[in-house]
């Protein structure tokens, strides 16, 4: 069974997916070149930018996304590190992974540790 912090994590990273804006923001950013700005993140997503900025919050607080300051702007782009980390995830919650990555991932970078 996976230890109470691993699960902790684990649902974190399936809650913050568990809405479709998300999901689609979240795609938009895996999908272009480079980083995003909430106002460009707004033009490609049906909603509104309070509505954005929120979901860019949970996604960057799960760590699937990554904030750059930049002048008065912050640029949105995906963690890979972390992003890659979520099917082997969802593998050992089903019991279908590895169960060393289960105590292996850093939960603020979502980066595995050595």
């Amino acid at each position: 069974m996976l230890d109470r912090d691993t699960a902790k994590t684990y649902a974190g990273w399936f809650r913050a997916l568990a809405d479709p804006t998300r999901v689609q923001i979240l795609n938009l950013l895996a999908e272009t070149a480079g980083p995003m700005t909430v106002g460009e993140v707004v033009e490609q997503v049906s909603v509104g930018q309070s509505t954005v900025s929120a979901h860019l919050k949970v996604l960057a607080d799960t760590g699937f996304v990554l904030v750059e300051p930049r002048g008065t702007a912050r640029l949105y782009r995906v963690n890979e590190a972390c992003v890659s980390c979520f099917p082997s995830a969802a593998d050992v919650v089903m019991g279908r992974g590895v169960r060393a990555f289960a105590g292996a991932i850093d939960e603020v970078t979502c980066e595995t540790r050595p």
